[in-house]
């Protein structure tokens, strides 16, 4: 009975390997998939590009349509949700259909997503909060299941060695994504505004734009995606592989050093998830209010296309630093990275300046200490993956990250509105002590992170 029950826990545990971990034939890989230039760039555009806009983008969106920093903060924040629970949905991706069947799949959902939402805004129902924040959740669902599928279509499509080669591109490309939602699109938005006079028929074009944007990529990706052969259709589910990704979630959880571990995921962004949800809402509030008066057109080229690069170099910087001299010697100067630079908003809250050249001064500063101390909590949540099922585990951590994330930004919105801008200002910065605290009592090995 027990060698029975050994050989069941094996197979599971062989067809969890052969989903979430890199063990691939590459001799099973068509000569159509080595041409990854042709689909991995535009593909992981497409990732990054829903992501942004739901999550930043919605914030700036629901402000101009006249919603209280509470109600956008609250509401914004739940769209979170669909990567919290991403590694719990993550069997069902892989043992139903295809990864290309999910892929383009997705992409047409969530541009029939954003073209809806333009539509609605045209109708202008008066139920249009509610169907609109449906639609963004369905967006958000539908870009959490692409990025599960995206990435495994990937491994299935490449070699160990393409697989590397392509890491630095398909991350580039992530990173103009976000440029093109936060800095782009914002941009766009703000100068249909000022353009047309009307805030819904701006925005309306805005996410008409988008939608049909998304719709054009399916289009491509219908041609241009590989179909590896060991990319297998399935009819029905795999009771192997969604049992053992949940007996793999049991002993990712009962994983030595987890709850210190998961204290520090949680509460590491414990200011920052505040921060995040209240950045725009400052930058574009009148100074009457407390904010800084800018307009939504400015905010996109000071916010979202020089902050993203300041946030970039500081992340390169981060890498190479650490592959330099290993995590443990820069893991602390990281956390401080991270966190000490939010009191540049506390000083704009005070001063209140005019100078754009001032304020993208001071936010490239917090993006840039932003991006090179995510690296050590990046780093950090590899670091604990580690193991047979690393590639599960570090999935598992990043739906806790999401959760870390979500839970601040529901309350971040009320909290400003009781005390104003100055103070829950202070307030980011004194929630970022507990994150300092616990960093000092992780365990690090010496030359994790350092090159060989």
């Amino acid at each position: 009975m027990e060698e029975q029950e050994e050989k069941a826990k094996s197979k599971e545990d062989e067809a969890l390997a052969t989903v979430f971990l890199e063990q691939k034939n590459t001799a099973q890989i068509e000569p159509a998939c080595k041409k990854a230039y042709k689909w991995v760039p535009s593909l992981y555009f497409v990732e990054g590009l829903p992501n942004v806009i739901v999550t930043v983008l919605a914030v700036a969106f629901y402000n101009k349509m006249g919603f209280s920093n509470t109600e956008v903060a609250f509401f914004t924040s739940w769209l979170y949700l669909p990567w919290v629970i991403k590694p719990f949905w993550s069997p069902i991706v892989d043992s139903f259909k295809t990864k290309r069947w999910w892929v383009l799949g997705m992409q047409f959902m969530m541009g029939a997503g954003f073209a809806g939402i333009g539509l609605l805004l045209m109708q202008g129902t008066s139920h249009f909060f509610a169907f609109s924040m449906v639609l963004f959740w369905l967006i958000a669902f539908s870009s959490a299941t692409h990025d599960i599928a995206a990435d495994g279509l990937y491994i299935l499509s490449l070699t160990s060695h393409e697989q590397s080669f392509y890491v630095g591109i398909r991350n580039t490309c992530y990173r103009f994504s976000i440029i093109a939602g936060q800095g782009g699109l914002l941009f766009l938005a703000g100068w249909l505004e000022k353009k047309t006079g009307n805030i819904p028929m701006a925005w309306s074009c805005t996410f008409m734009i988008i939608g049909g944007a998304i719709c054009l990529f399916r289009l491509y990706h219908g041609i241009a995606l590989p179909k590896p052969p060991c990319d297998v259709e399935r009819s029905l589910c795999n009771n192997h592989i969604t049992v053992a990704f949940y007996r793999t979630f049991y002993k990712f959880i009962t994983k030595k050093g987890f709850g210190l571990a998961l204290a520090f995921i949680l509460l590491f962004r414990l200011g920052e998830a505040q921060l995040a949800k209240m950045s725009y809402l400052f930058l574009n509030d009148s100074v009457a209010n407390g904010g800084l008066g800018i307009n939504t057109k400015d905010i996109g080229i000071i916010y979202g296309v020089f902050g993203v690069s300041a946030l970039t170099v500081g992340g390169l910087l981060g890498g190479y630093l650490v592959s330099k001299d290993g995590m443990k010697r820069w893991f602390y100067p990281m956390v401080i990275g991270m966190n000490v630079p939010n009191l540049v908003y506390v000083l704009m809250a005070i001063l209140q300046p005019s100078n754009y050249i001032f304020i993208t001064f001071l936010l490239c500063i917090e993006q840039f200490g932003y991006g090179f101390g995510f690296t050590a909590f990046t780093l950090y949540l590899i670091y604990f993956s580690r193991g047979q099922y690393k590639t599960t585990f570090y999935a598992i951590s990043t739906g806790f990250m999401a959760l870390g994330m979500m839970l601040p930004g529901l309350v971040a919105g009320w909290i400003q509105e009781h005390i104003g801008y100055s103070n829950f200002f202070i307030w980011v910065c004194i929630c970022t002590i507990p994150g300092f605290i616990i960093a000092r009592f992780l365990p690090f090995d010496k030359n994790f992170g350092k090159k060989e």
